[in-house]
């Protein structure tokens, strides 16, 4: 609301959301006793069990945890929505994803130094990779072992997961060391636990600052809007349990909600494309019509092949519990995604455009339903998809869901749906490798004779009935240099003062890996660049003194 009127606490910074990037970026801000910070989260405190044993992440969708949404029909994935799991609770989906620590390609972040300057390059963001990892048995110059966030091999993988990466090798595939600058094969999977328990940018950032008062972390604090005085961001509205509250921020408010909740929360403060806006009764502050656009998403299918045993399908039995309690071994240790590699469709590719996942499980109903028997999931996931979707208000209540329209593979040359067929081919070599071949059987959730069908015949029906997201959706706020992006290359809202933005909804263009670590380094870089905008605000009002 222009010309808010400032009563109400105020603090020097206002975060919401406390998910990778926020958490992230409050632990940092608030090492510095004299700025005080304020970090709103939407969710409640990271206390479910199932958010720390590895395995059990998928108990979490659908719950108090979980934002809880579904896009809306896709039209090229036979009009089903798609279930988007994110994080509504401390930590965000860093509580709630599959722990995969996976950085990309150095040229995929080089690709955003061409659009939002050469500050965000693989070498200027390498020191921020190293800043936050704690690797164990780090042996890698490029990766770091003193970092804000425990990064360890899997601890107790299946038999299975070998098994895979022998089939790679089958296929001349190579199998690489992970998290280099140029990861081209496969691996086994490095995730963010610290001795087999999932480790989140709670454990990283948020706990080890619970002593400093400086820093004061706000949980069942939904955001509804940000308060302007004319064009400057002076604070934000929340409710809580107690009804809607105003809080104030002297230097900056920056939004961390990620790629849905951000450009949610700024089409609801009046930035976003003016017509939608009046449509729905918004006052408009800023014209930005691509606010909720560039939406970009790994889309996978997969293939699911009956095995004889040594799957998670028995994580759950008594032996299993009592090694996880007592020795922090086993099967719910695993993030269940224990393998993957980079693969190009075509040898003519200069990089890879499909990634390949396992998990020594039947990974189905998009994570919603038990699993059912002993099984092996290899997946395709398209990297480079060249379909964008849309972020959208279903109306002007903050409390409503967004509309969320990825439009999967609805590009209109069909190069998305070409290159994912591709991928499921190569998912399907793979399982006729001696090595799989051994230890796999009929395909399973596919129609009966689905085994006499040609491959390609198969991999139609994976994607049409069981493609689903890989929960990497970003670009919906854009940076970049020109005048059409959302937030400039120092994350500031265009149009407006003191309003910047820090999450995976600034990525310009999606990686080839996974979003988690990437989405840490944008929130250590806000910190960075927020402490040099105060520093240089000071230094100026001292020399005009």
């Amino acid at each position: 609301m222009n010309g808010a009127a400032q009563r109400g606490e105020t603090f020097d910074y206002v975060i919401v959301g406390a998910g990778a990037a926020g958490a992230a970026l409050a632990g940092r801000l608030s090492t510095d006793p004299a700025v005080s910070v304020l970090l709103l989260e939407a969710g409640g405190p990271d206390k479910k069990t199932e958010i720390h044993i590895p395995a059990a992440f998928s108990a979490l969708f659908r719950s108090a945890a979980d934002w809880d949404y579904d896009t809306v029909p896709q039209e090229q994935l036979g009009g089903r929505t798609v279930y988007w799991p994110r994080g509504k609770v401390l930590g965000g989906s860093s509580s709630l994803n599959a722990m995969m620590w996976v950085r990309g390609f150095a040229a995929d972040y080089d690709g955003w130094a061409k659009v939002a300057g050469s500050s965000w390059s693989y070498d200027a963001l390498l020191p921020y990779f190293r800043r936050i990892e704690r690797v164990q048995g780090n042996v890698d110059p490029d990766q770091g072992s003193a970092g804000t966030m425990s990064i360890e091999a899997q601890r107790s993988p299946r038999s299975h997961t070998a098994t895979f990466l022998a089939a790679a090798r089958e296929a001349g595939y190579a199998v690489v060391p992970p998290n280099t600058a140029t990861p081209d094969g496969f691996s086994q999977t490095m995730v963010s636990q610290a001795r087999g328990s999932r480790f989140s940018t709670v454990d990283g950032y948020l706990a080890p600052a619970r002593s400093r008062r400086n820093l004061t972390v706000r949980t069942n604090a939904q955001a509804t809007r940000v308060l302007f005085d004319g064009t400057r961001a002076v604070g934000v509205e929340h409710v809580t349990d107690g009804g809607r509250t105003r809080v104030f921020a002297r230097r900056e408010v920056v939004l961390c909600g990620g790629a849905v909740n951000t450009p949610q929360l700024l089409m609801l403060s009046g930035i976003g494309r003016a017509e939608r806006l009046r449509e729905l009764g918004i006052e408009v502050l800023v014209d930005s019509a691509e606010v909720g656009s560039n939406l970009r998403d790994h889309v996978l299918s997969g293939l699911i092949a009956e095995t004889a045993g040594d799957t998670l399908f028995t994580a759950k039995k008594p032996l299993q519990v009592l090694d996880y309690l007592v020795r922090r071994r086993g099967m719910l240790t695993s993030n269940v995604a224990e393998a993957y590699g980079f693969v190009r469709t075509d040898p003519r590719l200069a990089l890879p455009d499909i990634e390949i996942i396992f998990a020594p499980v039947a990974y189905v109903g998009e994570g919603l339903v038990p699993t059912p028997a002993h099984a092996l999931t290899i997946g395709a996931i398209l990297q480079q998809p060249e379909s964008t979707g849309v972020i959208d208000l279903a109306s002007s209540d903050p409390l409503a869901k967004p509309l969320i329209d990825p439009r999967y593979l609805a590009d209109a040359a069909g190069r998305d749906r070409e290159t994912l067929m591709a991928g499921l081919a190569i998912c399907e070599r793979l399982l006729q490798q001696p090595a799989l071949r051994a230890v796999s059987g009929p395909h399973f959730l596919m129609p009966e004779g689905a085994d006499a069908m040609t491959p390609a015949a198969r991999d139609a029906i994976a994607i049409e009935r069981h493609a689903h997201t890989l929960y990497h959706p970003v670009g919906t706020a854009r940076m970049g240099s020109d005048a059409g992006s959302v937030v400039d290359e120092q994350l500031r809202v265009r149009g407006v003062d003191g309003l910047r933005v820090a999450d995976a909804s600034v990525m310009p263009m999606i990686i080839r890996g996974h979003t988690n670590a990437p989405s840490i380094v944008i929130g250590e870089r806000a910190a960075d660049l927020l402490a040099e905008a105060w520093a240089a605000s000071t230094a100026g009002a001292t020399a005009r003194a």
